[in-house]
Formats: structure tokens, C-alpha cells, sequence
């Protein structure tokens, strides 16, 4: 990989907090913030000197679950949900061929908050239906070379059938990279193990992902580090097999011990290859060379798509130069996978004072959708071969009960049945909800309205689906699609507002696929009552059974032509009203500064979609703090309010339908 691409992941510690985070008060006692962050860790020896301020040196080797001290906050806690693959949205995708993997820095290296922040200026990732595999990408010869990826982006890649990587970077010369720090990592035990292979399957294990990215950009080695690269490759693919983890092979290294881009498989990058679940080809790629990868990784008797050709899209996005025939012709088969490196340009390219949720979405839909912004009708004309036009959308919402109030991970509030609970702006994907996989199809005769994720107002969370437009015909918006078993206990239930203008509302459900991909679903149309408030209404389904593939809304004008504004706060599908979760136990205080708390509990037993915690103040009303898939949670910025001597904390669990516990309180006295 190109060295000049390191240039923001390699400033160090001048870049050490996320935008919005505001640095850590001084504590109560003479202690370091209670703050939390994603770990990272050398192989083992530590660069010489100290620290930049801000950053922490951690030898992976010295690492123990049991003394990791931030682990209950940095554990992920959502299983890997199954997916499946439905007639795909767009005519033009293919199942079964190319896959993605995407290589995204959430943030630097050190002070990359464990459980969200209190800025809505996040790249708050939604388009998980077209990826595979999501690297959580970074490093720096400054901070650290292995990084453990945040619970929040575990969490919801999780919910979305996703596995997330971590990542082991190991830098060029140029950039500050140290010889020794590969052979740290390779290095062997008395018994002829390799411990630090070992030790990044048990960090995985520990924190709940999936697996490893090794980069190997180091130059300067020989033929024997070479082997000792293959060697530790080999132990790690084995160990974390055992463990139901990945590995990715960089292209970098190769049998030599050197680092020497190839831009494609061959006989110098094989042996890792094979070692490994798949390799991310460097950029060099030229069409002759993916040609010649894919027929090699036939004859090794590997899938070609366990190759994911690299494209660059940090500096330019959707405008970035590819030649997509080389990788995903239109008129043949598909000739490897796709790795797109750094897509978090959707958010990163705005201008800072542009960078509103609503401003990143529009942007990444248009990656990940296309100029068209619907998969169903891509645009022929557009030199961007988005994402949706190539791969088919995958989904997991196969059981019931499914709900979704549409909360995309971050937002300017937080709502709590069309009430704002906390006028806070927020980020933190473990609780975004199991969002449309298809966005957005929209069917009608008609003018196209927007469809968007709105933040101006929500049911739940910090979002809602907005339909803006002067409709003149009758417009079905695509919303999910589905496995859900359907019987005659089966509810379905909509909570939905109409801000301006006036619409017929109907819920659509296909019980059977459409008959092509991009096609229509067979839907059935049901009645939905329909009013200027936010209602929740139960939807009758006389007739249907089966399994519902497809959802969607239709929404036909009663003037046409005149502006409409609807809302669609939630969707949920159940059999009969499941009584709420039980609450979580033994919540307490673990940790205290001045204005900062870290709590912990034990996890309630059954399902638990999430906890919440809120504080209840000395006029009765309550306040969210914050929420999270872990059993510990850190607030900052807390003060005594309304005279109060000690404030009041109230712990809830969360069920899959957002019903919730009964609270479990604890006092804090100032």
C-alpha cells in the first residue's frame, strides 16, 4: 500500500481525540480520566521514549483478559446474526460472485471512544447489507500497530450478518516502522509455538469479533523472516479457525521476507495466501494481473472471490478512477471481489460545518446506491458501479419478533415515544437497529419523492424514515426484506406520522419473491389508519400465511400534486405482546471522578436487545444518559443539578420489541 495514504493514520498524537469529544475534566482524586477507549497494543517491544500525551504503550505479549481493566466496556455482545440472500434489488447484481470488504478508520489510533461520544458527527455506517467482511482499520508507529475494534461497531455490524476484523499493522520504514516489531510478532516459544498469534485470537475471543487483518509493510527483512511470517500465519488461521475467527493477508510482504506490492496473486504472495482465509490485493492491480489471480486461486482450488482487489476511494469517493470490467464486467462473470479502502470519504470529504447527519447519509447513499439513489433503477450513465448495482443485498430479519424505530446510530437527540429525552447530539452504533437493506426502492407512476433518515424528528433513537415529495400517484417504498414465518397469532404494527399534506396509508407484504431480480414483489395490500400525530397502529392480515419475503408502504395522495411530508417512526412483526425483560441486577458505581461515572451490573438472563440508563432529576423528570449492548457504561459531564446532594441513576433492560424492564436504581452522592 502506498505510504502517502498513511498520512492522517500516521500524525500520531496530534490527532489523538474525535471531533466533539471535549477533553477529560480533572478527576475527583489524582487519577487518570475515567473515559474509556478501544485498545491497541505493539506486538511487543515498545518504541523508545514516551508517549505523546493522550496515548498509551501496551505490549500485546503482557496482555490478560483478566487484568484488562476497560474490557466490560470494550467487549461486544451481539452474535453474529445469519443472513440471507432474497431476490436481489437491482437488476443488475449478482449473488454468488463478487463480495465486499471495506477498510474503515472510525477514528485515530488512540483516544477512539469505546462507547460513542456526544457529537453527532460520526460515520455512522448503514449500507451493511452489500458488505462482507469490515476491517477497523488503523495504526501508528506513535500509539500502537494492533487494534481491537470498538464494541459499538461489533455490535451493529453483528446485527447485520457483518464479521469486523481487526487490524495488525506493521509500518513502513518511512513511517516510523521497526524491523523488530515483525519479528516481535512472529517471534517463537520454547515449545516452538507462536505466542502472539495465540494472544490475537484470545483478544478476539475476549472482545467479540471476528478475526485479524495482518499488514506486513515493514521492508528490509530476508527469506528466514519470510518463513517465520508463514509459519505465524499458518498457527494464526489454525488458532482462530478454532475459534470461528478470520485472517486477511495484505499484499505486502512476500516469500523473501521483503515487502514487495505484487498487485496480484502469484507465486511470491501464495504461500500466504494459502495461509490465510483470503488476501486484500494491493492497488497495482491491472486487469491481466486480477485475470491471472483469479485463475491461480482456481487452481489452488480457493475461490477467486477470497481475493478482494483494492480500491482506493479515501482522497476521492464516488469519483475516484476505477476500471470496474477489470473487477465486476457488466457482460461476464465477476473476476474477484471488491476491498474499498476508506469509505468513510462520505463524511470525511464534507466540509466541517456540512457534516450533519442528514449531509453524511445523502453522501453515503450515494456511494453505496448509486447517482440513481434507488438499486432498482440503477443509472446507466454513472461512472460510479455502485456497491448495490454489483452485489446483491443481503438481510437478517428472520425471526419474530423483529422490530426497528429505523435508529441509524447517532443523532441530534434521543427520543423515547416521540418525546425527546435528551437534547444531547450522540453517537453509538451498538444501538442502531437492523436497518432496510435495499434503500431506497421506490415504485410509483409518479413523480419520486426523497426518501431519507430524517433527524429533525423520531419515535425512537435519533432517527425516522422521511417521504418528501408532491405526490401525484400512488408510491410504494420498499422497506425490508424478510423471513418471518406468518401465522394467525402473527402482529404486524406500524408507528407512523404525516407531518404535511394527506396520504392513504398502506402497510404492503409479499409472501412469495418477485419474479427477477429488481422486480416487484407480489404484495398484498392492508389498511393502515393515518393522522397527524405519531400512532402506532395494529395492522390486520386476514389471509395471509406462509412467510413474508417483502415489506413495504404504500402511500397513495388525497390532493395529488400537493407537497407531502410522512413519517415512519417503527415497524414490528410478533406473534403475542411478550411481557417485558427482566431487569439487570447488582447495578452500582465501579468508578467515580468529578464529573465523570463508570457503572456496572450483571447482564439480565433472557433476550436483551440493549440497557439504558437514565437520570432521574429533583423535578420527577428523566433524562437519558446514554445506552449500550455491554453491562457497563461510562458517563461524562455530570454535575449536581437543582440543588441536589446526591443524583439519581436508573438502569434499564431493553427488549427486541423496546419494551422495557422495570428500572434498578443507585445513588451517587456529589
Amino acid at each position: 500500500m502506498n505510504p502517502t495514504r498513511r498520512t492522517v493514520l500516521l500524525a500520531g498524537a496530534a490527532a489523538a481525540l474525535l471531533p466533539g469529544v471535549p477533553a477529560a475534566a480533572a478527576p475527583r482524586e489524582a487519577a487518570a480520566s475515567l473515559q474509556p477507549y478501544a485498545s491497541y497494543w505493539y506486538p511487543d517491544s515498545l518504541p523508545p521514549g514516551t508517549p505523546g500525551t493522550g496515548i498509551t504503550w501496551r505490549s500485546l505479549k503482557a496482555w490478560r483478559a483478566a487484568d484488562d481493566p476497560d474490557l466490560a466496556l470494550n467487549a461486544a455482545s451481539v452474535p453474529l446474526a445469519p443472513r440471507f440472500t432474497p431476490t436481489p434489488a437491482s437488476p443488475t447484481a449478482r449473488t454468488d460472485q463478487a463480495r465486499i470488504q471495506s477498510l474503515v478508520s472510525f477514528g485515530p489510533t488512540s483516544g477512539n471512544p469505546s462507547q460513542g461520544s456526544a457529537t453527532a458527527d460520526y460515520y455512522a455506517l448503514t449500507h451493511w447489507a452489500l458488505i462482507d467482511e469490515l476491517v477497523f482499520w488503523g495504526g501508528s508507529s506513535g500509539e500502537g500497530l494492533i487494534l481491537a475494534p470498538n464494541a459499538p461497531i461489533v455490535d451493529a455490524a453483528h446485527r447485520h450478518g457483518v464479521r469486523v476484523l481487526g487490524n495488525v499493522f506493521l509500518p513502513p520504514a518511512a513511517y516510523g516502522g521497526q524491523l523488530q516489531w515483525t519479528r516481535d510478532l512472529v517471534q517463537r516459544d520454547a515449545a516452538g509455538r507462536c505466542p502472539l498469534a495465540a494472544r490475537l485470537v484470545a483478544v478476539a475471543a475476549a472482545y467479540g469479533f471476528d478475526g485479524w487483518f495482518v499488514n506486513a509493510e515493514t521492508g528490509g527483512g530476508d527469506a528466514a523472516l519470510g518463513r517465520d511470517m508463514q509459519f505465524f500465519m499458518r498457527e494464526l488461521k489454525s488458532l482462530a479457525a478454532a475459534h470461528g475467527q478470520r485472517v486477511t493477508w495484505y499484499d505486502s510482504m512476500t516469500v523473501n521476507g521483503n515487502v514487495s506490492w505484487q498487485g496480484a496473486l502469484d507465486t511470491q504472495n501464495q504461500p500466504f495466501f494459502l495461509a490465510a482465509d483470503d488476501m486484500f490485493v494491493d492497488f497495482r492491480w491491472t486487469p491481466g494481473s486480477l485475470v491471472s489471480s483469479g485463475r491461480l486461486a482456481d487452481r489452488l482450488g480457493r475461490s477467486r472471490y477470497e481475493l478482494w482487489a483494492g480500491v482506493d476511494v479515501e482522497a476521492n469517493g464516488w469519483n475516484a478512477s476505477v476500471d470496474w470490467d477489470a473487477i465486476v464486467p457488466t457482460g461476464a462473470p465477476h473476476i474477484t471481489s471488491l476491498g474499498f479502502y476508506r469509505p468513510e470519504w462520505t463524511r470525511n470529504h464534507l466540509p466541517a460545518d456540512g457534516r450533519a447527519p442528514a449531509d453524511f447519509h445523502a453522501a453515503d447513499d450515494r456511494f453505496w446506491t448509486g447517482r440513481s439513489l434507488d438499486p432498482s433503477r440503477p443509472d446507466a450513465t454513472d461512472r460510479w458501479r455502485a456497491p448495490a448495482t454489483v452485489v446483491a443485498d443481503r438481510s437478517t430479519v428472520v425471526s419474530v419478533p423483529f422490530a426497528s424505530a429505523f435508529n441509524t446510530g447517532h443523532g441530534l437527540r434521543w427520543y423515547e415515544e416521540g418525546r425527546v429525552t435528551s437534547d444531547t447530539p450522540w453517537n453509538h452504533l451498538g444501538l442502531q437497529d437492523r436497518l432496510p437493506s435495499r434503500r431506497w426502492v421506490v415504485r410509483t407512476d409518479g413523480t419520486r419523492p426523497a426518501v431519507n433518515f430524517d433527524f429533525a424528528d423520531a419515535w425512537r433513537g435519533g432517527s425516522s424514515v422521511l417521504v418528501d415529495g408532491a405526490l401525484d400517484a400512488a408510491t410504494t417504498v420498499d422497506v425490508y426484506a424478510t423471513r418471518l414465518p406468518v401465522g394467525d397469532d402473527t402482529v404486524l404494527e406500524l408507528t407512523h406520522r404525516t407531518d404535511a399534506g394527506a396520504v392513504d396509508v398502506e402497510l404492503a407484504v409479499a409472501t412469495a419473491e418477485p419474479s427477477a431480480p429488481g422486480a416487484t414483489p407480489p404484495y398484498t395490500w392492508l389498511p393502515v389508519d393515518s393522522g397527524d400525530r405519531w400512532q402506532t397502529v395494529t395492522v390486520p392480515h386476514t389471509g395471509l400465511s406462509g412467510t413474508i419475503r417483502s415489506i413495504a408502504v404504500r402511500l397513495t395522495p388525497v390532493d395529488p400534486g400537493r407537497p407531502v411530508r410522512w413519517r415512519l417512526g417503527a415497524l414490528a412483526v410478533r406473534a403475542a405482546r411478550p411481557g417485558p425483560p427482566a431487569a439487570p441486577t447488582a447495578f452500582r458505581v465501579t468508578a467515580a471522578s468529578a464529573d465523570q461515572l463508570r457503572f456496572g451490573w450483571q447482564p439480565a438472563p433472557g433476550d436483551v436487545r440493549h440497557y439504558t440508563v437514565h437520570r432521574l432529576l429533583p423535578d420527577g423528570t428523566r433524562r437519558f444518559l446514554g445506552g449500550t449492548c455491554q453491562r457497563a457504561h461510562h458517563v461524562g459531564g455530570l454535575r449536581p443539578e437543582q440543588g441536589e446532594r446526591s443524583a439519581r441513576f436508573e438502569l434499564r433492560s431493553v427488549g427486541e420489541l423496546y419494551n422495557a424492564s422495570d428500572p434498578v436504581t443507585v445513588h451517587h452522592t456529589w
